[in-house]
């Protein structure tokens, strides 16, 4: 956990990582913290807009509404068909006693605390030997916006906007920096060009 009122800087992993990630914590019975990292990792949402999920707002939902904690702007989610059948997994492993209640409850019946799941976080770096320097929940925003980037090819600019607007940034500046993108990285974009 960091001093209070120091600054953190949390790392994204690899989307290979984080899928396998997902799957191991699965595997290994832990169905809250895959359905947590997937769910963050799959819609670059704030962790305290996750800890105010339902049951009920994702599960076997196309898509849910809400109010995002910070900004007070109202975001569109869609989930997509694998994250779907992933919630339902989990949630028929998890076995919660009704829909109408928050998701992430710790064993003491409670919503997890942010300070509780980064504690948690780094448990499982070191347990699953993550390839990452601060894993964080906000590691799952990060990865998310690295991932969508990456995956944009020459569309890199658009990619940014896109996130610009998803994280609502005021800037493309300000996403490009938040997702820790380098000049080199960007001029890269032009080798992918063919003659």
């Amino acid at each position: 956990m960091s001093a209070k009122y120091s600054n953190t800087t949390a790392d994204y992993l690899s989307w290979d990582q984080n899928l396998n990630l997902i799957r191991k914590l699965f595997n290994d019975g832990n169905y809250k913290m895959s359905l947590l990292i997937s769910a963050g990792s799959f819609w670059g949402l704030r962790i305290s807009d996750i800890l105010k999920l339902k049951w009920q707002d994702i599960l076997d939902q196309d898509g849910f509404v809400l109010v995002e904690k910070k900004t007070q702007k109202t975001r569109e989610i869609k989930i997509n068909p694998q994250l779907k059948q992933h919630i339902r997994e989990c949630y028929q492993q998890i076995k919660p006693r009704s829909i109408d209640k928050e998701i992430f409850i710790s064993q003491k019946n409670s919503v997890y605390s942010i300070q509780r799941l980064n504690v948690i976080f780094k448990t499982i770096k070191s347990r699953y030997n993550l390839k990452v320097e601060n894993y964080s929940t906000h590691s799952m925003r990060k990865t998310f916006g690295r991932e969508v980037f990456s995956q944009s090819g020459t569309n890199a600019e658009l990619s940014l906007m896109k996130l610009s607007q998803l994280f609502n940034h005021s800037s493309v500046v300000v996403t490009r920096r938040y997702l820790g993108i380098t000049k080199f990285e960007l001029l890269q974009v032009y080798d992918t060009l063919s003659f």
